[in-house]
C-alpha cells in the first residue's frame, strides 16, 4: 500500500482510469445482464457512471473554493484531453459561453477496441451533462451527436443558466 500512499488521484489520466474502470464494468454488464436483462444491465451501469461523473464534479468545484463558471471549466480541460484524448477545435469561451468540437475522441477508440463501443456512452459520454450537475448546477450543457455514435464530431455547447430578474 505504501506505493499509492503519496500519489493523487488526479494524478492518474483520464484516459487511463475510463480504461480501468471500463475493465470491470464490462464483466459487471455481462453479469447483470446474465441477471437481469440487457435493459436493466445498461441503466445499472448508466447510473452508476452518471453519480461518479456528479461527485467528480463535487469534489473539482470543492477544491476551486467559489462557484465555477465556464473559465474555471476550460481550466480544467487538459485533464481530459491529456495524452492526446481527446482533439478539441474552441469555438468562443467566456465566463458565459463555451463552445467547441471534439473531432477525435481517443475515448470511443479505447472503447471499440476493449469491444464495448455500445455502451461507450453510458462509460464516457454521458458523464458530460452530469459531470456539471456536480460541478455547477447552472451550467447547462447542450450536445446534438458524438463520436461515440458514430458522427464527425461532438459539438458541446455549455452556457451559464440566465440569472431571473
Amino acid at each position: 500500500m505504501a506505493e499509492t500512499e503519496g500519489m493523487d488521484f488526479n494524478d492518474i489520466p483520464i484516459l487511463l482510469r475510463r480504461k480501468i474502470e471500463a475493465m470491470i464494468l464490462k464483466h459487471v454488464l455481462d453479469v447483470i445482464t446474465e441477471r437481469s436483462g440487457r435493459e436493466e444491465a445498461e441503466a445499472v451501469i448508466g447510473a452508476a457512471c452518471s453519480k461518479s461523473a456528479i461527485e467528480q464534479g463535487q469534489m473539482l468545484a470543492e477544491a476551486l473554493g467559489h462557484a465555477p463558471d465556464l473559465t474555471d471549466f476550460a481550466a480544467i480541460q487538459p485533464a481530459w484531453t491529456r495524452e492526446d484524448a481527446l482533439r478539441i477545435e474552441t469555438l468562443e469561451a467566456s465566463e458565459e459561453k463555451m463552445d467547441f468540437n471534439v473531432t477525435r475522441c481517443r475515448y470511443a477508440e479505447m472503447y471499440r477496441d476493449m469491444g464495448i463501443g455500445d455502451i461507450g456512452h453510458l462509460l464516457s459520454c454521458n458523464r458530460d451533462g452530469d459531470f456539471c450537475i456536480g460541478y455547477n448546477p447552472e451550467i447547462e450543457m447542450t450536445r446534438t451527436q458524438t463520436i461515440m455514435k458514430g458522427a464527425s464530431h461532438c459539438d458541446f455547447r455549455y452556457r451559464m443558466k440566465k440569472k431571473e430578474a
